[in-house]
This record gives C-alpha cells, sequence and structure tokens, in this order.
C-alpha cells in the first residue's frame, strides 16, 4: 500500500522498482486467486490493484485475465510510472490495463502469450464484452429519436408504423447496433495487436538468426583455429621426429666408421705380428731333427751351448 509509481527497471545498472520487487514478491509467495481477485478489486489503493493486475497477467489463464482485467477499462485514475531513465511519466489505470491485454512487454518482463478475445468467445468460453457507455448509449439515441419529428410524407400507413414500434425492440436494435459497433472497434484492435506481434516476431527471428550465424561463425573459426594448431603442432612432432631419426642414422653411421678405422688400423699389426712368428719358427729349425742320428745329437749340444748347428 505504500507503493507510490509503477515501473520495471531504471539507470545504467538497471536497478529494479519498488513496483517489479512486490510483483517478484508475490511469485515467491504465490496467493490463491481469491486473493488477487481482491486485489484487483481494491478501488482505495490503485497501485495494489495494478499490482494484482500485473501478476494475474503473468500468471492467470486466459479467461480469467480477460474476466477479472477488461473492468478495470473503466478506472481512469492516474498513475505514476517510472522511466527507463529514472523519470517519472503520467499514466492511468486504464492504458496499463490496455498494455497488458495487448502488449508483449510490460514494465521491462515479457508477458506470457493469450489467445484472441474472439477465439475465446467462438468457443463459448466468455460472452461478448459488454461497453459501459452502452446504457448511455441508448439513452442518447432515445432522447435523439424522441427529439426528432414523426411526419414522414409517404402515408398514413407508414406513419402508423414508425410510430408504433415498442421501446423494447428500439433498444434491442440500438444494442445490437453498440455490440456490432464495440465487436469492430476489438476486431481492429486485434489486428493492430497481431501486426505489431508480427513485426516484433520478425525482429526476434531476424536477431536470433543473426546471433546463431555469428555464433556458427565464431565456432568454425574456432574449429579452423584448432585445426590449424593441431596441423601446426603435427608438423613440428614429425619434423622433430625425423631430426632425430636423422642424427640417429648418424650416429650409427659415425659409429660403424670409427669401428672400420680401428679394424683397418688393428690388422697390419696382426699380420706384422704373425711374420715374426713364422720367422721364428724357422729360426726354431736347428738341425735337432735331421735324419743322421749322430748330426741331431751334435746339433743338440750345440744348441745347449748356444751354437750354430752343422749345415750338412
Amino acid at each position: 500500500m505504500e507503493l507510490d509509481h509503477v515501473g520495471g527497471t531504471y539507470g545504467g545498472n538497471r536497478k529494479p522498482t519498488p513496483f517489479i520487487c512486490l510483483v517478484m514478491k508475490m511469485l515467491q509467495i504465490q496467493p490463491d486467486k481469491e486473493i488477487v481477485v481482491e486485489f484487483i478489486k481494491n478501488e482505495d489503493y490503485k497501485y495494489v490493484r495494478v499490482l494484482g493486475a500485473f501478476y494475474l497477467r503473468l500468471t492467470g489463464t486466459d479467461i480469467d485475465v480477460y474476466r477479472y482485467l477488461e473492468p478495470l477499462y473503466n478506472d481512469y485514475r492516474k498513475l505514476r510510472q517510472k522511466l527507463a531513465d529514472g523519470h517519472f511519466s503520467l499514466t492511468h489505470v486504464d492504458e496499463v490495463i490496455d498494455e497488458l491485454l495487448t502488449k508483449d512487454y510490460s514494465c521491462d518482463i515479457a508477458l506470457p502469450r493469450i489467445k484472441k478475445r474472439l477465439t475465446i468467445e467462438a468457443i463459448g468460453a466468455l460472452e461478448p464484452r459488454k461497453s459501459a457507455l452502452e446504457d448511455d448509449f441508448e439513452e442518447e439515441e432515445e432522447k435523439d429519436e424522441d427529439d426528432q419529428p414523426m411526419d414522414i410524407d409517404v402515408g398514413g400507413h407508414e406513419k402508423d408504423y414508425y410510430r408504433g414500434q415498442s421501446p423494447s425492440r428500439e433498444r434491442g436494435r440500438d444494442r445490437d447496433r453498440d455490440r456490432k459497433r464495440d465487436s469492430h472497434r476489438h476486431r481492429d484492435r486485434d489486428r493492430e495487436y497481431e501486426r505489431d506481434y508480427e513485426y516484433d516476431r520478425r525482429d526476434r527471428d531476424r536477431d536470433r538468426d543473426r546471433d546463431r550465424y555469428r555464433g556458427r561463425d565464431e565456432r568454425d573459426y574456432g574449429r579452423d583455429s584448432d585445426r590449424r594448431d593441431r596441423d601446426r603442432g603435427g608438423r613440428r612432432r614429425s619434423r622433430s621426429r625425423s631430426v632425430s631419426r636423422d642424427r640417429d642414422r648418424e650416429r650409427d653411421r659415425e659409429d660403424r666408421r670409427q669401428r672400420q678405422a680401428r679394424e683397418d688400423s688393428a690388422s697390419p699389426l696382426r699380420r706384422e705380428d704373425e711374420k715374426p712368428k713364422k720367422k721364428k719358427e724357422k729360426k726354431k729349425d736347428d738341425g735337432t731333427d735331421h735324419p743322421d742320428p749322430e748330426i741331431a745329437e751334435a746339433n743338440r749340444i750345440r744348441a745347449s751351448l748356444g751354437m750354430k748347428p752343422l749345415k750338412l
């Protein structure tokens, strides 16, 4: 009851108004439908009435929304509305109710979709809307008909016919005419609502497509960059592996060359070692194996004395 204005968020940091904070609190508490209806029927506090209407628009069914919010079209009291820049503007209760019934957004909140009133009337869930000014229109038209002269020069029979019509039939005809006028007015309003909704839907679809394509391009770019990084890393790894294999081959080739060089350098020494052995073996032939036993014995004696063997 301490509310003194309506609104959504305002300022650069989008600070919520007390009205939208109370709406959030009601969504947390989830009061019964009877309590919300009492809020709407409260005529002493206009902001409480608007609060109940806003909550019912968010949570109520289509039939309840039309049944309890349309009578508020007759409330013309002034309201203070806080704009997005923090300034206040003047509005009325019936304007807020019309925004709740015909717009997609109110107080920076997306409203749930509701069916058209003509559709609900077609299934018999709602009666045709009756204007509060219908009785006044009937009285004014009756007064105008009474003031009009009844002297028609087409004959007494036609005068008697027009003069003899009952007031109840005239009121019925006027009521039908007013109902048709109201239905046309609501039909025009529904057409405007459908056109605005179609424009908003196209804008939302365009923005959604733009965001989807932008996200797809970013994902493709990221995927390509990841693939390039993987390819670059694979090439770097393959290059490093090939370099390591080349180094291993060079090292093996160098080891084989050194081993072959060592073998080549060691083979002449081995030949020189073998040659003196053969010479020594020849030198060991000191005549002791001579076929003549006497000469062989003499050679053994000479060999023991260090003398040369006999050459015979």
